[in-house]
């Protein structure tokens, strides 16, 4: 610290805190995150926990509001099984993507940590959610707690109703499909206000009263009855199912014959959730990147102005040091890449990059290089990517020598790796290509879609899988979920692999009811 900076402007001493102190200090934080970073975050309500509570959060995956599940008891007492017996920590804060942005603090803190994971949480994670184009166009952060609000109400009186076991048997098969209940291409539907939720309460009770299951029992076709459908039949019948479809469980909400009206809205509401975290999978890098960026600069301001003391900074980078350590890749607790250590890299080089730029650099980032205006190209980046897009544009030489990335070629048919990219002008370029194709989410994602079902004949419901990379789905868990598919459709389902590359089909699995 400053030998002139004055001990009387400290922000606390020690490691107690109120809630006096952490108002205190977060106003000092807020006046360093607006004048000196210009982020735009959404009102802040912060929240202090237990242990436990922080654990119940885990177990409900970070929602304060979440209807019952046995998923969520089991998650809750594995965590807190290697909790009790220090197998792992607990997280120091826990972030909600919501209007207000809610942030739970550990009491457990000493007030050095908190100060840490406010500006972390309450300003780094708070203005990625709020200006990130992928949280903007995909999730509804005004909406999603009255949503919640009104799921979780709704699933009880769902079980009260019809009975715990006939909810938990559509919520089994729902949060087995989540990973096929998203959209990815096209944006989906805004959630309700509270007065359609209010309106599709009372739709929902007036079908229950008037629905019909006699429509369900109209005699199925003959198998081989459409047989002699035309060409121009089969194209018709797609376009009017608006074919092939990405999101499993919203067609299952939208078509299946055999569903009442509160299992759909029971699927419509797993596959909202699912929906509102797929951002966050495909930003992990930039989101924890950006919040670490930002905690690490605020602290450091705060130090250089003489509000945080020596002893407490080196509390801060202790806890700092240990987020971003990254192991190597033959240490026994290597687990891959640390995203909230590649990004801070990555963010603080583009800030080197456009203060101090190399000729190397000038060369490689042109449009940066030099510009001076670090703010505000990371303010654009934070805005504009996700981690694939991010990592191909920014990945500069300069880290790729300092992390000492090389690209492996691994092919089955080799009994040894073959090291194919180094560190020279087209290496660096495979390098980030490859480093940025790890991260895209639609490449590392299985891609099943629903391609064809004649709705009046025999309902056999089709999927297909795209292939990448000769990489097939696991035959017990393939068959396992395609059951879970059949509880939500009632008839015949089959999945076929087609090589994404040559279109030859390279497996098929199916399940008939018997």
């Amino acid at each position: 610290m400053p030998k002139h900076a004055p001990r009387r402007g400290l922000l606390f001493s020690g490691s107690d805190w109120n809630f006096r102190t952490l108002s205190h200090a977060y106003d000092a934080i807020e006046a360093v995150a607006k004048e000196e970073l210009r982020l735009d975050i959404y009102p802040v309500q912060m929240e202090v926990i237990s242990s436990e509570q922080m654990l119940d959060a885990y177990s409900s995956i970070g929602m304060p509001l979440m209807y019952r599940h046995w998923s969520f008891g089991k998650h809750f007492l594995y965590q807190e099984l290697l909790y009790r017996k220090a197998g792992r920590g607990l997280a120091y804060e826990l972030v909600i993507n919501s209007n207000p942005c809610i942030v739970y603090l550990m009491e457990e803190n000493t007030m050095a940590l908190q100060a840490l994971v406010t500006a972390h949480a309450a300003f780094g994670h708070n203005h990625f959610f709020k200006n990130n184009h992928l949280f903007q166009q995909w999730t509804d952060a005004g909406a999603i707690l009255g949503y919640l609000d009104f799921a979780k109400g709704l699933i009880a009186r769902c079980e009260e109703r019809h009975g715990v076991a006939a909810v938990e048997a559509i919520l089994d098969a729902a949060h087995a499909l989540m990973e096929q209940g998203v959209f990815r291409y096209r944006r989906p539907p805004r959630l309700s206000s509270d007065k359609q939720r209010e309106g599709l309460r009372e739709r929902l009770e007036y079908e229950e009263r008037s629905y019909n299951d006699l429509w369900r029992t109209i005699p199925r076709q003959a198998e081989g009855s459409n047989a002699d459908e035309t060409e121009d039949t089969v194209v018709e019948r797609k376009r009017a199912l608006k074919l092939p479809e990405e999101n499993l469980l919203y067609f299952l909400e939208k078509n299946s014959l055999i569903l009442e009206p509160w299992q759909r809205e029971i699927l419509r509401i797993v596959r909202v959730i699912a929906q509102y975290f797929y951002p966050q999978r495909q930003s992990q890098v930039m989101n924890e990147g950006c919040a670490t960026f930002v905690h690490y600069t605020i602290m450091n301001a705060l130090f250089d102005q003489g509000r945080i003391s020596e002893g407490a900074m080196l509390e801060i980078l202790r806890n700092h040091a240990n987020v971003i350590f990254q192991p190597g890749f033959d240490d026994p607790s290597f687990s891959g890449i640390n995203p909230y250590a590649l990004g801070l890299d990555m963010m603080q080089d583009i800030r080197r990059i456009a203060t101090e730029p190399t000729a190397e650099d000038r060369d490689w980032f042109p449009e940066i290089a030099g510009q001076g205006d670090w703010r505000g190209i990371l303010l654009e980046a934070w805005a504009n990517h996700r981690d694939e897009s991010f990592i191909r544009q920014y990945l500069s030489p300069a880290l790729i020598r300092k992390w000492r990335m090389f690209v492996l070629s691994d092919a089955a048919n080799e009994h040894f790796y073959n090291v194919a990219s180094i560190h020279n002008e087209r290496g660096y370029e495979q390098i980030r290509s490859a480093l940025a194709q790890r991260y895209d989410i639609g490449a590392s994602h299985s891609d099943i879609q629903v391609v064809d079902v004649d709705l009046l004949g025999q309902r056999h419901l089709r999927l297909q899988h795209k292939v990448n990379d000769g990489i097939l789905l696991e035959h017990g868990s393939c068959d396992a979920t395609l059951r879970h598919v059949h509880t939500l459709w009632g008839y015949e389902v089959s999945l076929q692999g087609i090589d994404a590359r040559t279109g030859a089909t390279v497996y098929e699995r199916s399940f008939t009811p018997t």
